[in-house]
C-alpha cells in the first residue's frame, strides 16, 4: 500500500503514473473525486472488478459504476440514449450525476449482473480526470466497506480498505463530500434511484420534466365519435331542401340515440311519409320523428283522414325523450316504458417499473 500526493505539482505526474500502472496490472487503487472518495479498478478486466468487489465486502449483485474522462465515451458504452441525455451531460458533466443507461451489448466487460445496463459518470476533478483519460474507463465504487459511510478523505479510504488497495493518491478533502444523483434513464419515465448532489429541481430546469408519465394516446374509439359527428353535421347541412334537412337530422338523432335508423321518404316523391310505426317498433316510446310539410296539397286532392278519436293508433302523437305513454292509446298497444340504451367503454393506461435499477445506488463512486 502506497500513498501518493496529488495536491502537489512536482509529485503529481510520479503519483498519476504509478496509479496508471497499477491499472494496468490489474490491481485497485484510491482516486479522489467531486463527490467522494471511489476505488476503482480496470472496467475491462473481470479479476480486477471481482477484486474490488471482494475489497468492499460485496456481491455480484452490485456491480460498480463506470467513470469516463470525456463526453465522447458515453456513447462508445452505451445505446438506445435517450434524447434527453445530451443535454444533461451538456449542462451537468463533468459533475455529480449517474447517469443508468443501456450497455453497448457488444462490450468485452463483466461488471457483475448489471442486466444490460452500465451506471456512467464524468467526475468534476482535475485529478480523476487526468487519470481516467490515461486509463480509459475504470469502474468505481465508493470507497469504503459495505454498510460503512463514504470516505471523504484519502486516510478515511485507507482506514476501511487497507492492503486491498495498493496505490492510494491524495487529493485532499473531497469537495461536495456528498454522493452523486443516480438517475436511471433506461425506464419511462426516468426515475431518480438516489438522490445526492444535484436535485430533481436541478434536472428538470435543464432537460423539462422527464419524471411524468407522457398523456396516454387518445382512444380509437373516441377518434370514431369525432369522425361520426363531422358526418352527422355535414349531414344535417344537407343541400338546403326541406325534405333533406329534415330526414338527415331525424337519421342523425336517431343514430346519436342507439336506435335503429329508419328510411321514411316515399321512393315516388322523396317526401317524408308517417314513419312514426315503423320508428316505434326500432327506437322504443323515445324515438322522434318531425313530420315535413305535404308538399302535394296543391296538385292533388286532399285526402280523406279517419279522425284521430276514430283511429288512434293511425295518428298517435310522436313524442320527444323522455315521454310517457300516450294514455288514450290501448294498452295493448302502448309502447315499451324503458328504451335499452348501450354504454360506451374506456380504456385504461399501464406504468413502467424501474425495477432493479435500485440495486445499484449504494455501490455508487459517488
Amino acid at each position: 500500500m502506497t500513498v501518493h500526493d496529488t495536491q502537489n505539482p512536482e509529485t503529481r505526474e510520479d503519483a498519476l503514473a504509478a496509479a496508471v500502472d497499477a491499472v494496468r496490472g490489474g490491481r485497485l487503487i484510491v482516486l479522489p473525486t467531486d463527490t467522494v472518495y471511489g476505488i476503482g479498478a480496470d472496467a475491462f478486466t473481470p479479476d480486477a472488478v471481482q477484486a474490488l468487489l471482494e475489497a468492499k465486502g460485496r456481491g455480484r449483485d452490485t456491480p460498480p459504476p463506470v467513470l469516463i474522462g470525456d463526453h465522447a465515451v458515453l456513447l462508445a458504452l452505451a445505446t438506445d440514449v435517450p434524447d434527453y441525455v445530451e443535454d444533461l451531460t451538456d449542462e451537468l458533466w463533468p459533475g455529480a450525476l449517474t447517469l443508468i443507461l443501456t450497455a453497448q451489448p457488444s462490450l468485452t466487460w463483466d461488471l457483475g449482473e448489471t442486466r444490460g445496463t452500465v451506471a456512467l459518470r464524468m467526475p468534476d476533478d482535475e485529478v480523476a480526470l487526468e487519470l481516467l483519460r490515461s486509463t480509459g474507463p475504470l469502474a468505481v465504487s465508493s470507497a469504503n466497506r459495505h454498510a460503512r459511510p463514504a470516505a471523504l478523505s484519502v486516510l478515511d479510504a485507507a482506514t476501511q480498505l487497507g492492503d486491498s488497495v495498493e496505490i492510494y493518491l491524495d487529493g485532499g478533502p473531497a469537495p461536495l463530500g456528498e454522493s452523486s444523483t443516480i438517475l436511471d434513464t433506461t425506464v419511462t419515465p426516468a426515475e431518480i434511484v438516489r438522490e445526492g448532489a444535484i436535485s430533481k429541481e436541478r434536472i428538470i430546469e435543464v432537460v423539462g420534466d422527464i419524471f411524468t408519465a407522457p398523456e396516454p394516446e387518445p382512444a380509437e374509439e373516441d377518434d370514431e365519435s369525432a369522425a361520426d359527428s363531422d358526418t352527422a353535421d355535414d349531414s344535417t347541412a344537407g343541400d338546403g331542401t326541406a325534405d333533406d334537412s329534415t330526414d338527415d337530422g331525424s337519421t342523425a338523432d336517431d343514430s346519436a340515440a342507439g336506435d335503429t335508423a329508419v328510411d321514411v321518404r316515399s321512393p315516388a316523391d322523396d317526401s317524408v311519409t308517417d314513419g312514426t310505426a315503423e320508428v316505434a317498433a326500432a327506437g322504443g316510446e323515445g324515438a322522434h320523428l318531425p313530420t315535413a310539410p305535404d308538399t302535394t296539397q296543391d296538385s292533388a286532392p286532399e285526402p280523406t283522414a279517419t279522425p284521430a278519436a276514430e283511429d288512434p293508433a293511425a295518428t298517435a302523437p310522436v313524442l320527444d325523450l323522455p315521454s310517457e305513454p300516450d294514455t288514450t292509446v290501448p294498452l295493448e298497444q302502448a309502447p315499451p316504458a324503458e328504451t335499452p340504451l348501450e354504454g360506451l367503454g374506456d380504456g385504461s393506461g399501464a406504468s413502467a417499473d424501474a425495477g432493479d435499477a435500485a440495486e445499484r445506488s449504494e455501490s455508487s463512486p459517488g
